[in-house]
């Protein structure tokens, strides 16, 4: 075929007139998935260390705006970014010491849960009261990231960043999945009443019923978090106890803190010692009972005479019982271990750590992870192995239930110390390893949500900060500064009464994820109607 002159030069004519066009075009399709991502950071942007718990609102309306009427693969695609948005940023504390390999490839697992949620709330966003429908499907994903893969991961979860947040109330209600579901409610609803109230100025005629739904996906949350207030509660109910948290620091932060372990259990001890001078001068009041952090003795108490020694000075030292975190081998088996170590006797009781981290603690697919990385093999020699009974001391006529570090972010852990008896909580842990990074003010916040969740104080020492103690209401009443020694003691309630939260256990849970099935099956549902009638 011959070009001519003329065609070509149309053609350079036409073409300046059809690119912004098209440029235009392309940024407009672009916008959806640049507001998921965005939304994703404002909603990490909510957790601690920053008080901004409200941010979760718009982040959850942007998330619905830009879901709301799309595809389900669209929403797939939306929902990962806004799940990457969310997560690269709150899990960044992992790569401190190992390099950006584990936290990407953690970061990019965790999303594709957000990402099926992403594809749910597209699918439900047709349904009429989708808010609601929407909700519930977070929660199921939250549920399923709680448990999969290598027994879950439920770091991130919405009630974790409400430490400082009106909705708090609700944790004594039905613990995490009540409370992360009353705020992303009011996060998908806030942008309905907005939607709606757009429709109404463009055409002056809306539903009401819509609008009904919308204004009570707000409202409910909110006054219901108001009627929950009379469950939290710091009076106390079997008399109190003086309590002492020991932070001994350690010589250095990172991955190499373990090799200095004789330096980490003399710091504890000599913090020990000197919280005892200053009882005995009568400028602290006598506590009733110590508590030192998880791995505090990485050197076997049972194995080793003069770790033995060491801690046994300590006790009678301060002359109460101190709860020590050690390392121990028994029958062959590692475990992570509280111990009940008495003034007089030495060790009565021990507590074994039951919900251990993945690669960690243990490493999953060892074989795999070393023929990529054989340093993460090294890091990992010999795995842990778990404990299957519920850890509650009894200290000086106190009754003190033990959740190791990592098992403050499980639900079930938690509940079973109360079930079984705890007045007090005390989540002993180990931040050394990521040094100044923001995981030890989110795993706080989780200790502040599990305190009103079942109406207890929680104490949480720390080796290297911040360790803090925490009112069954939620408050910070004393904490430490980071990777100093340090000690703090006070009077606090004990209490034996259960919150709804800790009676009902997982149904709260259970009954969200049911009324997710529903609304994906009505909306499966009704879009398979809807096909058959066109064909037709």
């Amino acid at each position: 075929m011959t070009v001519t002159a003329t065609s070509v030069g149309e053609s350079d004519q036409l073409q300046p007139q059809i690119a912004p066009a098209s440029r235009a075009a392309q940024l407009v399709r672009l916008v959806p998935a640049l507001a998921a991502a965005l939304s994703g950071v404002l909603l990490y942007v909510s957790f601690p260390p920053r008080t901004l718990w409200w941010l979760s609102l718009p982040a959850f309306a942007v998330f619905g705006w830009v879901l709301r009427g799309r595809s389900w693969k669209a929403g797939l695609g939306l929902g990962y970014l806004f799940g990457l948005g969310f997560l690269l940023p709150l899990l960044v504390w992992t790569g401190v010491e190992v390099g950006p390999g584990p936290w990407l490839a953690l970061v990019v697992i965790e999303a594709i849960f957000v990402a099926l949620v992403g594809a749910g709330v597209a699918v439900v966003s047709k349904l009429p009261g989708w808010p609601v429908w929407a909700a519930a499907l977070w929660i199921a994903g939250e549920a399923a990231r709680a448990r999969a893969p290598f027994n879950g991961f439920p770091w991130g979860k919405i009630a974790f960043g409400q430490a400082d947040g009106v909705f708090l109330p609700l944790a004594a209600l039905g613990g995490t999945p009540v409370l992360g579901f009353a705020v992303v409610l009011c996060g998908f609803g806030l942008y309905e009443v907005v939607r709606l109230a757009v429709e109404h100025r463009r055409t002056r005629a809306i539903r009401r019923s819509a609008a009904a739904v919308a204004l009570l996906s707000v409202a409910v949350p909110v006054v219901g978090a108001v009627a929950a207030g009379p469950l939290v509660s710091d009076k106390a109910e079997n008399g109190t106890a003086t309590v002492a948290v020991i932070q001994g620091n350690v010589p250095r932060a990172g991955l190499d803190f373990n090799a200095q372990r004789r330096a980490v259990l003399d710091y504890h001890a000599r913090e020990t010692e000197r919280l005892a001078a200053e009882v005995k001068a009568g400028k602290v009041a006598q506590p009733d009972f110590v508590l030192w952090p998880e791995n505090s003795s990485d050197i076997d108490p049972f194995a080793n005479a003069d770790a033995r020694t060491v801690i046994d000075g300590a006790a009678k030292a301060i002359g109460v019982p101190i709860s020590v975190g050690g390392v121990v081998e028994r029958d062959g088996k590692l475990l992570n271990e509280q111990i009940l170590w008495d003034p007089v006797k030495g060790p009565v009781d021990t507590y074994d750590k039951r919900q251990i981290q993945p690669f960690g603690e243990y490493l999953p697919l060892r074989s795999l992870v070393g023929a990529i990385n054989e340093n993460w093999t090294s890091m990992v020699r010999q795995d842990f192995s778990r404990g299957s009974e519920p850890g509650v001391f009894t200290m000086d006529g106190a009754k003190v239930g033990l959740v190791t570090c990592y098992e403050a972010a499980f639900d079930w852990t938690v509940r079973s110390e109360v079930i079984d008896g705890a007045q007090m909580i005390s989540v002993p842990s180990n931040n050394a390893t990521f040094d100044r990074s923001e995981m030890t003010y989110q795993q706080l916040a989780m200790s502040r949500v599990r305190a009103v969740e079942h109406s207890r104080t929680v104490t949480v020492p720390v080796t290297s900060g911040v360790s803090a103690i925490i009112m069954p209401d939620g408050r910070i009443t004393q904490k430490t500064g980071m990777f100093v020694a340090d000690s703090l003691v006070q009077k606090v309630p004990l209490r034996s009464s259960e919150t709804p939260a800790t009676r009902l256990g997982i149904l709260p849970e259970v009954a969200l994820l049911l009324v997710a099935a529903g609304g994906l099956g009505w909306a499966i549902g009704a879009g398979v109607r809807g096909r058959r009638a066109a064909e037709v």
